[in-house]
């Protein structure tokens, strides 16, 4: 176990922006907080990083606390913001020496570790350029290369992929995935894209409101589903016959979109289209995290992302 909470709170005055969360991650895992903007994960990764303090609770780091260990705590974590933090006007290059001068990266290995970190996230030929002159994957591979600069134990991830393209997300996870299997390196990521947290997190924990509502493997999270999803259109469906059948675990009607949950759907699709009436549209498909998401609070993730935390501050606080 490398990263634990016990009762983590963070309050804004009447906004509790994470509330009372305890969490264990144990070393190599990759580990997935997945939510909407303003659901507290940035948060908690911020106390996690030492960059807030928290209201009641605490975190231990690497056998550290962040209370009264930051120190210790800052020198085993490597952090990738949300927004890139290099510097512009420096090359990819120097931002990393820069770095491994705040860090204290020993003079005999620095030039090592960057040219290290380089080759790992493939910015070597791009070494001696402006970053300002890079491409925004290229900037985000250049804050991973930053991240694992001083060899951290833990990587804290906030939206790793954020406004990338699909190409380059999937160069992203190619590392994560690689750091964590050959590295060992621990990584905790926030993410609100769910195919981010199905392909890359041993475990996620699922967050609304500064709470978590669940914590599972992803496979095991969609399984409280169920096997299958039938989502079809119809005008006036025949609800109740559907929810007879044995072999139906759920059904969600609102304006004409129906949702059911099934077991088996090979054996039963045509009967359930049979009962259900006159569809002029059916997707077949397996439940994802944003049903899971959407079965916990009763919507989903991607309409709760509008509102992010400072705009809940405002709202709760007036100011």
């Amino acid at each position: 176990m490398i990263i634990k909470t016990e009762g983590i709170t963070k309050a804004f005055k009447s906004l509790v922006a994470v509330d009372h969360v305890d969490l264990s991650i144990d070393e190599g895992e990759i580990f997935g907080l997945l939510g909407p903007n303003g659901a507290g994960k940035t948060t908690l990764l911020s106390m996690l990083a030492t960059l807030l303090r928290p209201t009641e609770g605490t975190a231990m780091i690497n056998g550290f606390d962040v209370i009264k260990q930051p120190g210790h705590v800052r020198r085993s974590i490597g952090m990738v913001f949300q927004a890139p933090s290099s510097d512009d006007l420096l090359t990819g290059w120097e931002n990393l020496y820069l770095h491994a001068l705040m860090f204290g990266v020993p003079a005999e290995v620095r030039r090592e570790r960057i040219d290290e970190v380089l080759t790992l996230v493939d910015l070597k030929d791009r070494a001696n350029d402006r970053v300002k002159t890079y491409s925004g994957g290229m900037r985000r591979r250049l804050e991973l290369a930053r991240g694992l600069l001083h060899k951290p134990k833990i990587l804290l991830l906030d939206e790793p992929t954020l406004g990338l393209d699909p190409q380059t997300r999937e160069h992203i996870w190619e590392y994560i995935e690689r750091l964590a299997r050959e590295g060992r390196v621990t990584i905790l990521i926030t993410t609100h894209y769910m195919e981010e947290a199905d392909r890359l997190c041993d475990r996620v924990a699922v967050i609304d409101h500064g709470k978590i509502i669940a914590l599972d493997s992803p496979a095991n999270l969609k399984m409280q589903i169920g096997k299958s999803m039938i989502k079809a259109k119809v005008k006036e469906p025949n609800l109740e016959k559907i929810r007879a059948l044995p072999y139906v675990s759920k059904v969600e009607a609102k304006d004409g979109d129906v949702s059911i949950v099934l077991s088996e759907v090979g054996a039963h699709i045509q009967e359930v289209l049979c009962n259900l009436g006159d569809a002029s549209f059916v997707e077949l498909r397996e439940p994802t995290l944003n049903d899971v998401f959407l079965q916990l609070t009763g919507k989903e993730i991607r309409a709760e992302g509008a509102e992010s935390l400072e705009e809940r501050y405002t709202r709760a606080t007036g100011k």
